[in-house]
């Protein structure tokens, strides 16, 4: 069996894993390149899909580089926490736009080399998920936890990450303006989700480089107010946005048939009964994070 490494060791660390980025480099450009080239018949999701590929494309390649070149120590915060939250999140992201670009772009595609390489692309961006998920899991197992302070190896940790990453997919979904512009109700909803995803930002910020010392209360009062306020916030969207978007005597669609755009089935974007619903699903996923985040605390505080 392999000894756990120590703290002295983060060279090695860094030497082995750097070699898992070059598969993810790889996978990455490749799966950009592949949508790139197929011009303008690749549609929103599929500029959607590519960006999120060339933004890890480009992230993985500078973390790459600072470690090649070991200038870990110009950061101004420890650097291990940098590589290791960001792999969370693009093992995340890869994996949800693979998800995404197939079901909503890929399937609707004629038979003909555009679908193909449509194919490709989302197969390379599985494999892409597949490394950057290694890398998080590889750290986990390898390294020896007690030598070092991590934020997302801990349960809060992964819960911010899992809320900020829903937020963000909730984001590209009111992308769409014409989802809440119509009701100031659902514009509440909107402030909702951009309050929430700031507060958790904010929150995973000041651990990452811990800067707890600088609140002027202690950490344990700041979580449990910056976790509540969110849980009631997220209550009155998980109430509001269903009951705008989806009751008649509030304006809303009732049915899928309803709306035109799922009549037609679009090629290049999810019908906006589907974004509705989308969004309604991914609160309620965020309302369970978020109330499994106050369970945490609350249990800590007591």
């Amino acid at each position: 069996m392999p000894t756990r490494m120590t703290f002295p060791d983060l060279d090695n660390l860094y030497a082995v894993f750097w070699w898992i980025r070059v598969p993810q480099l790889f996978s990455t450009c490749v799966a950009f390149s592949l949508v790139a080239n197929m011009g303008i018949e690749r549609g929103a999701i599929g500029n959607w899909s590519m960006s999120i590929w060339c933004l890890c494309f480009v992230v993985t390649l500078v973390i790459s580089m600072v470690e090649l070149c070991r200038c870990q120590t110009l950061f101004p915060f420890y650097w291990y926490n940098f590589p290791i939250t960001y792999a969370c999140y693009a093992a995340l992201v890869c994996f949800s736009a693979s998800v995404i670009y197939s079901i909503t772009y890929v399937q609707f595609l004629p038979d003909n080399p555009y679908r193909d390489r449509a194919i490709a692309a989302t197969a390379f961006s599985c494999i892409a998920s597949v490394f950057y998920a290694i890398e998080v899991a590889g750290i986990w197992s390898w390294y020896d936890l007690d030598d070092i302070t991590c934020y997302v190896h801990t349960l809060p940790g992964l819960l911010k990450v899992l809320e900020t990453f829903v937020a963000g997919v909730i984001f590209a979904f009111l992308s769409n303006t014409s989802l809440y512009l119509h009701q100031p109700a659902l514009e509440w909803c909107v402030a909702v989700y951009s309050i929430c995803f700031i507060l958790a930002a904010l929150a995973m910020l000041l651990r990452l480089n811990e800067w707890e010392s600088w609140l002027p209360m202690p950490f344990l009062i700041f979580q449990l107010v910056q976790i509540l306020l969110p849980v009631l916030l997220y209550i009155s969207a998980l109430v509001l946005w269903p009951l705008y978007q989806f009751m008649e005597e509030f304006g809303g669609e009732p049915h899928w048939s309803s709306d035109v755009s799922c009549i037609y089935g679009l090629s290049y974007d999810m019908c906006t009964w589907g974004q509705r619903l989308a969004v309604a699903i991914l609160t309620a996923i965020n309302l369970l994070l978020l109330i499994t985040d106050m369970v945490y605390w609350a249990y800590k505080f007591l």
